[in-house]
């Protein structure tokens, strides 16, 4: 295996790892969201899982074995009501945006393309959940503070 398809394999496996990650978090999410909005948790949720098993395919594919789920995740906050459910959406798909860019920088081609429609899939939601965006989504380095939409009412803690 070359060095190019070494650094491809480890991305892709800390991108299975976010999305098992996120899969585990939007089962928070779902226990927690109010049921306005429980529909747009369940797509996600529904769209990480579709993520997470062609990620494992892909390993897979480079006759690698998959990263396993782990049993549980610690949360970066507590989740006690709806509003911390919105909070933590927003902020599993930013640290899933941050993993796809780095599957950007490390592959070419088709799975690059993938990676990049994942990146801005998930900023979409991102922006959704948290009512405003960031200038460089996927880039926490970059993205500075988050941009506020008007029209947009943000749960604040």
């Amino acid at each position: 295996m070359s060095e190019a398809e070494r650094a491809a394999l480890t991305a892709l496996q800390a991108t299975l790892a976010a999305e098992h990650a996120a899969v585990y978090g939007y089962g928070v999410v779902g226990g927690r969201i109010a049921a306005a909005r429980r529909a747009e948790a369940q797509a996600a949720y529904d769209a990480h899982r579709a993520r997470r098993d062609a990620l494992a395919r892909e390993v897979r594919d480079l006759a690698a074995e998959p990263v396993a789920a782990s049993a549980a995740y610690a949360l970066p906050f507590p989740v006690a009501d709806s509003a911390a459910a919105v909070r933590l959406a927003a902020e599993l798909e930013d640290r899933v945006a941050g993993v796809y860019s780095d599957l950007v920088r490390a592959t070419g081609g088709k799975q690059r393309r993938e990676a990049a429609g994942a990146l801005r899939e998930a900023a979409v939601r991102a922006v959704r959940w948290r009512g405003g965006s960031v200038a460089f989504p996927g880039l926490a380095e970059r993205a500075g503070t988050a941009v506020e939409s008007p029209s947009a009412a943000t749960p604040t803690a």
